[in-house]
């Protein structure tokens, strides 16, 4: 029996055509006398549908020992050099601010400015702890995409919508962006 190989609203590139595409529906085959689809195609919308040997998923974007970016990101605490524990005692940890962290050798990440962190120190820690999870909350949302794309017939459609929405959100995290065209880049530099 036939199952899906890619799920909705995935970008893919249509070899016959030569061009990216996002697919807007899996349309499975059926037979008489089978509990499952015998074959299955992907709507694109470029006019007729495609088997899955004619489309290629986009490459995703893995680090040099093949690992995603982003497992193993953490929160971690830096000294506050500019300001004594003293004069900082709002803050939710005093003499000290977020760093996450994204590279295992406890460098590279995001930072927040003093002055910033300074002004609003608990939306500051918020984002923190929310950036820092955002590769767990990535992988939830895969697998959400991946259970309602096995079986969207059955799927609620609370959870089907929840499902589209991740996935357009995933596509536009592995979307890398294109340069700039050299007109744009003109404009922007004689402005």
């Amino acid at each position: 029996m036939a199952k899906a190989v890619f799920q909705k609203n995935q970008k893919v590139w249509v070899e016959s055509v030569g061009a990216w595409a996002t697919i807007d529906r899996i349309v499975p085959i059926w037979a008489k006398g089978f509990d499952e689809p015998v074959r299955v195609t992907y709507d694109v919308g470029l006019g007729r549908e495609f088997h899955a040997h004619e489309l290629r998923p986009e490459d995703r974007v893995e680090d040099a020992d093949g690992e995603l970016p982003g497992e193993g990101w953490r929160l971690m605490r830096a000294k506050n050099k500019w300001q004594q524990e003293g004069d900082c005692s709002h803050h939710p940890f005093p003499g000290t601010y977020p760093v996450v962290v994204t590279d295992p050798g406890d460098w590279g990440g995001w930072r927040t400015p003093g002055a910033e962190y300074d002004r609003d120190p608990n939306r500051m820690e918020r984002q923190a702890r929310l950036i820092a999870s955002a590769p767990r909350l990535q992988a939830i949302a895969r697998e959400l995409i991946a259970l309602v794309s096995e079986s969207p017939e059955d799927a609620p459609p609370v959870v089907a919508e929840l499902a589209r929405r991740a996935a357009i959100i995933e596509r536009y995290v592995q979307e890398i962006p294109a340069a700039a065209s050299e007109g744009s880049r003109r404009e922007s530099s004689a402005a």
